[in-house]
């Protein structure tokens, strides 16, 4: 490339960074002259605030936009051109001209499309490398083939751009890939967000890459309604987010929310484990009518010959079954949750036994009408609905429960299942566990939320501004002008003076002195159990169990839907795998498949030996067409101590470049990590480390320069999907991998 385009680009680079330099200093100005403005009134706060996360969102997008802000040139056979970025910047001139294009822009799409046969009316593609505010290589693509101004430096596929990327050393998070978008990455990112898209892919193949750039592409394009609704992105573990977590806020992005499916239900921090057994158990759709069932359970009435008896002040009063049933009849037929028919059942029950009393001290021993009049049968059924004794009798029959105390009881006892699967789940106290939480969820379907008291301490508060705004008026009126000296002229002319009084009643006085929500979408939609996102992105979708499903599905009543995985990867023995039996409960065949072929990540040496172990599977199998081979074959040792190996590998490996992952079966840890001291470890290890100790579960979604592969033979046979477990621990790579067996 000449000096002379490198000086024009460098120049060009040095004013975008020039302007977002000033937007971000006019953004930190707003934010701070807004903190330091107290607002007036509730709509001045309300003004302020909504100042101050518009700013601070910009100003997050602009610091963002930092590193590697243009990629990209697009130069078009009429002569007019665009750069591309990762956010759009405007110069600051009266026609507010384009200084660079947002790569989600329609204008840029000709950059991840355009080819020499269908070149979308580009003359010539410009890929720039910049390293820090300083251009370092800039890469051109003549799609125009009779363009005479080819000067043969022209790279024409781009290739040295992706690879370059491909064989760029690990950092331990997960870099956005808007430079190096393929075509069929662009066609899916792109493509609607109504409806269910299932995106599937073998090891490699950037499908979460792909996911979280949707993600970006979709708050771009529907931003008004997204951003309302929050979009919701679902990852397999807390090391997976945590590696994914830089991708979003980098392409300008902050308002998603990132969950593990143990993190979907608020108040709840599912940080037990259960046995694989457990979790299958659990995970299935039987789940649900077991649990119904047990609600049922908790709906009771007394034995036929053995009521409940409660002491009253006029005489016992008698629950007997007749009675119960009746109520319990009644309440169901509502067909509301437990905790919302519980009233009905309350009150049925309350009428019932006012009835009871009124004819037994009322009733004539002759056979006419009962002496009591409507005042004293009034009387006496604000007696029994007084008598905490009763309500007592009646929360034996049936109590309020919430999610949280009804489940710990059933896991303590359960029910309506085999003895088998009974077992496998029974647990007498302990901590939540991920198989857990869609339970939970399905526990407060079935329960209802009873915010009675909720809803009366809300009215209560807004009662007592009201009353407050009340006397404000009160205040005003006493106060109103007693300026005018003859009292017909102020009878007069007062009333043409309005005041406070006049113009607004307590309630709207109050109403306008409500403090607002000012929370994000995001942060919303984390606390609200019953929140409908506006998309839902699930990565490892093929890891889900039946009843996690339901819960997510209960998150997107529009079914609008991104799901990202590959069956061949099933690791969770309650995972569904099969994307018909995940979505036909929901949508029947109403979804998109589209596959993702090519390996991005994995060196072809190495996907041989990975694909060989996976046709123990299945026969047929094939892997996606890796792009690329480093000419290092993997290693393999059988040794008899696997762990001063393994520890030998690593440090041998350290010197090279790059992040290593020591991926073992849990077994094995205890052992492991003493000999590994520079290796972070646990449920949420950081992946910036040079080491890093794994299980094969925990490694889903992953990518380090080198892996060791510790005990392949005990990975394999430690779980239902043994075999998809090694299949995944081998597709880590993107360099190296070693593989240390132990001696029989």
């Amino acid at each position: 490339m000449s000096t002379e385009e490198f000086r024009k680009e460098q120049e060009f680079i040095t004013e975008l960074y020039a302007r977002l330099d000033d937007l971000r200093d006019e953004a930190e100005a707003a934010v701070d002259q807004a903190l330091r403005t107290p607002g007036v009134g509730n709509q001045g706060r309300l003004e302020r605030d909504v100042m101050v996360a518009e700013q601070s969102g910009l100003l997050a997008a602009f610091n963002a936009g930092e590193s590697g802000l243009c990629f990209g040139r697009l130069v078009f056979r009429d002569g007019h051109d665009h750069h591309i970025g990762r956010i759009g910047i405007r110069k600051d001139d009266a026609d507010r001209t384009p200084l660079v294009v947002d790569w989600r822009a329609e204008v840029a799409r000709p950059f991840y499309l355009a080819t020499g046969y269908e070149p979308m009316g580009l003359s010539r593609r410009r890929h720039i490398t910049t390293h820090g505010r300083e251009v370092t290589a800039l890469h051109d693509e003549v799609l125009d083939l009779t363009d005479e101004t080819r000067t043969g430096y022209e790279n024409r596929d781009a290739d040295e751009v992706l690879l370059a990327a491909l064989d760029a050393a690990r950092t331990g998070r997960m870099h956005d890939i808007v430079q190096t978008i393929q075509a069929e990455q662009d066609r899916i990112i792109r493509s609607p967000h109504q409806g269910v898209l299932v995106v599937e892919g073998g090891p490699g193949t950037g499908k979460t890459a792909v996911a979280l750039h949707r993600a970006a592409y979709l708050l771009y394009a529907h931003r008004e309604q997204l951003a309302k609704r929050a979009v919701l992105i679902v990852g397999p573990n807390p090391a997976f987010l945590g590696y994914i977590g830089n991708v979003l806020p980098s392409l300008g992005e902050t308002g998603v929310l990132l969950a593990t499916p143990g993190e979907l239900f608020p108040g709840v921090r599912a940080t037990g484990t259960d046995t694989p057994r457990a979790a299958a158990v659990k995970g299935d759709a039987a789940m649900a009518e077991a649990l119904a069932g047990a609600v049922r359970d908790r709906q009771q009435v007394p034995e036929r010959g053995e009521p409940l008896i409660v002491a009253h002040d006029d005489g016992d009063l008698v629950i007997d079954w007749d009675m119960a049933l009746e109520a319990r009849h009644k309440a169901r037929e509502t067909h509301l949750p437990h905790n919302l028919a519980r009233p009905y059942f309350v009150f049925n029950l309350l009428d019932a036994l006012a009835e009871q009393l009124a004819d037994r001290i009322g009733a004539d021993p002759y056979g006419g009408p009962n002496f009591l009049g409507p005042d004293d049968i009034a009387l006496l059924a604000k007696g029994v609905a007084a008598n905490p004794d009763v309500h007592a009798a009646i929360d034996t029959l049936w109590p309020p429960l919430t999610p949280e105390e009804f489940l710990a009881d059933y896991l303590a006892e359960p029910t309506h299942l085999s003895e088998e699967d009974a077992a496998a789940v029974r647990r007498d106290g302990g901590e939540w566990t991920p198989a857990d939480v869609p339970l939970l969820d399905e526990a407060a379907e079935l329960l209802g939320e009873d915010d009675s008291a909720a809803r009366a301490a809300q009215e209560a508060e807004r009662q007592r501004q009201i009353q407050y705004a009340q006397g404000v008026l009160d205040v005003s009126y006493a106060s109103r002008t007693y300026e005018f000296e003859d009292k017909e002229e102020q009878d007069k002319d007062a009333s043409e003076v309005l005041s406070a009084h006049d113009i607004i009643d307590a309630e709207r006085f109050a109403e306008r002195h409500e403090e607002a929500d000012h929370r994000s979408a995001a942060e919303r939609a984390a606390a609200d159990r019953t929140w409908a996102f506006g998309h839902i992105i699930v990565d490892e979708a093929q890891e889900l169990s039946a009843m996690a499903w339901r819960l997510l599905m209960r998150r997107s009543p529009t079914r609008s839907m991104t799901l990202v995985g590959d069956p061949a990867q099933t690791g969770d023995a309650a995972g569904v795998g099969s994307w018909e039996k995940i979505l036909a409960p929901y949508v029947q065949d109403r979804w998109e498949l589209v596959r993702l072929r090519v390996n991005y990540r994995t060196p072809a040496e190495i996907m041989a030996v990975a694909a060989d172990v996976r046709r123990e599977a299945d026969p047929g199998f094939e892997p996606p067409r890796s792009v690329r081979s480093t000419g290092v074959a993997p290693w393999e040792r059988t040794v008899d101590d696997p762990v001063k190996e393994t520890a030998d590998a690593v440090a041998a490996e350290l010197g090279a470049e790059g992040r290593i992952a020591v991926i073992a079966p849990q077994e094995l840890h205890p052992a492991l990590r003493p000999a590994l001291p520079e290796a972070s470890y646990g449920p949420a290890p950081d992946l910036t480390r040079p080491v890093v100790l794994l299980d094969p579960r925990q490694a889903k979604g992953l990518e380090f320069d080198t892996v060791l592969v510790v005990d392949p033979d005990a990975v394999r046979s430690g779980a239902v999907h043994g075999i998809n477990d090694l299949y995944v621990a081998l597709t880590r790579a993107t360099q190296r991998l070693g593989v240390i067996r132990p001696a029989a």
